[in-house]
Order: C-alpha cells, then sequence, then structure tokens
C-alpha cells in the first residue's frame, strides 16, 4: 500500500467531510457543547495526557496476538473509527488488508495519522468527522469495523451503532474496546478498594486532564442492548488481562494489582445479522 488518500480543504492531504446533526444525550446534556470540547481537546492537546492505545493491544493487558478476534484479514476492507495516530492501521497494512478507511473528530489526529501512513508508504482514506454524523463512507462495504478506545466518547450509542452496522456487509465484524465501566466506579486507598460512584450513573463529567474534556461512563448493557437493536449478535467479550502480559509487568505497580481485582478494559466482538 502507498500514499493517503484524501480530498477537501487540503487538496491532497485531508478530507473533511461532514455536517451539523445535533442529537440528544444523557440526562439532557448538550451534544454540540460535548462534540465541540472534546474536538477541540484533541486538536490541542491531543495525546499529552492520554497516551494513545494502538492495535495490537486494546486497552490495559488485553491484545489481539493472545486473542485474535480478527483473525486473517488478508484482503478484507477494513474501516477505524477514532484513528488517532493511525498506528493501529499500519498494524492491519502489515497484515494486508485491501483496503484501509478511518474517521477521526480531530483535524489534528487526521493530520497526524496522515503523516504516518504516507511516512511508511500505507494507503488509506482518512475523514474528519463525529462518528455519529453521516460523512460519506460507503455501506454495505466493509468486512470489518473497529474502534480501539474510542467508541465511548459517542454522544449517541445507538445511533453510533446502527451507522457502524450500515457501513458493514451482511456478517460483517464489529469489534471495539474502552474502559471498563467498574474500572471508573472504583478507587483504592492503602490497597482497599472502594465505589467512589454508582455503577448505574451515566451523566457526563469533566476529565481530570489539562483542558476541558467530557466523558460519559455508560453500563455493559447500555453497549449489548445497543447493539442487538442496531441488528448486532455478540459473538465474543473480553474483560480478562492477559496473563502473559501481566506477568511481564512490574508486579508491585498500582494498574497491576488493580487489574487483579477488577477489569479495566472490555472488548467486544459482534457480528451484522
Amino acid at each position: 500500500m502507498e500514499g493517503v488518500s484524501m480530498k477537501g480543504k487540503y487538496e491532497n492531504e485531508l478530507s473533511l467531510i461532514g455536517n451539523d446533526e445535533n442529537e440528544k444525550t444523557p440526562e439532557g446534556s448538550d451534544s454540540n457543547v460535548i462534540q465541540q470540547k472534546n474536538s477541540y481537546y484533541w486538536d490541542t492537546k491531543g495525546n499529552e495526557f492520554l497516551k494513545a492505545i494502538v492495535l495490537p493491544y486494546y486497552g490495559a493487558f488485553i491484545s489481539e496476538e493472545n486473542y485474535q478476534l480478527f483473525g486473517d484479514i488478508s484482503e478484507k476492507k477494513l474501516l477505524e473509527i477514532g484513528c488517532g495516530n493511525g498506528q493501529s492501521m499500519q498494524y492491519h497494512a502489515e497484515r494486508n488488508a485491501s483496503e484501509l478507511w478511518a474517521l477521526d473528530i480531530s483535524e489534528r489526529q487526521i493530520e497526524k495519522a496522515a503523516r504516518h501512513l504516507v511516512s511508511i508508504g500505507v494507503s488509506a482514506k482518512l475523514i474528519c468527522s463525529p462518528m455519529e454524523e453521516e460523512c460519506g463512507i460507503p455501506e454495505d462495504y466493509f468486512d470489518y469495523v473497529y474502534s480501539i478506545y474510542a467508541i465511548g466518547w459517542t454522544i449517541d450509542l445507538e445511533g453510533t451503532f446502527c451507522r457502524i452496522a450500515s457501513y458493514l456487509k451482511k456478517d460483517g465484524v464489529f469489534i471495539f474496546s474502552w474502559s471498563h465501566p467498574i474500572h471508573r466506579c472504583v478507587t483504592d486507598d492503602n490497597g482497599r478498594f472502594f465505589f467512589q460512584k454508582s455503577y448505574f450513573d451515566e451523566t457526563w463529567y469533566p476529565v481530570a486532564v489539562e483542558g476541558e474534556l467530557l466523558l460519559a461512563d455508560r453500563k455493559l448493557s447500555c453497549y449489548v442492548n445497543a447493539l442487538a437493536k442496531a441488528g448486532f449478535v455478540v459473538e465474543q467479550m473480553i474483560e480478562q488481562p492477559d496473563d502473559d502480559i501481566m506477568h511481564s509487568s512490574d508486579n508491585n505497580s498500582d494498574k497491576i494489582k488493580r487489574a487483579k481485582m477488577l477489569p479495566l478494559t472490555f472488548v467486544i466482538k459482534a457480528r451484522k445479522l
């Protein structure tokens, strides 16, 4: 694969496609405000605090190399939701995917991905757009849609899953990872764990980072039910850390201690009916 295929105001450098659809968020939050603040954060701060998570890793201590959710992707068409720096696309290019597409809400992240892919001779079609909106992505076209630690930023989970279903061929696969909701509910104090918020609380709140960034923690049932409404069947869900990664890490780190007590990440593989 060679080059990056893009259109729009950057000529052959970037594709900016999208519209201004408005959708309601939990507890009546203003979807425009949430999108604008989060988009601005990724455009200005990027990954300065929230480090990029890319394949083969799905999140804390869970890897594609262990679970093999994608299997053989040679000659397959893939779309990434929330591409960030483009390294997950590189992972699939090295495994002979036939087409790579991606979208991201951040113009800066799209530019970063474009530079990275061009530098390694990988071709991809990149689109700057919120995942909730119609943005010119073909329907019934992809074998796989995937998202590595990005799907949880959506302001409309059911709508986003329906869009993703429309992009996939029949029997196409959707794979995504996100922070486990229990992880965000629990805090620790000298090795003892306490609930700091209700598991059922899905209100949007500011994340403790430099700059403004908003997040909502959804129950696992919200993801499963939204998948079902969009016409997916769940084939696999993973929340258990990889033993080999755990054993190779610092056994005394706070993150390892936490991972031994509760799930930090979950991954779902679903198929379009």
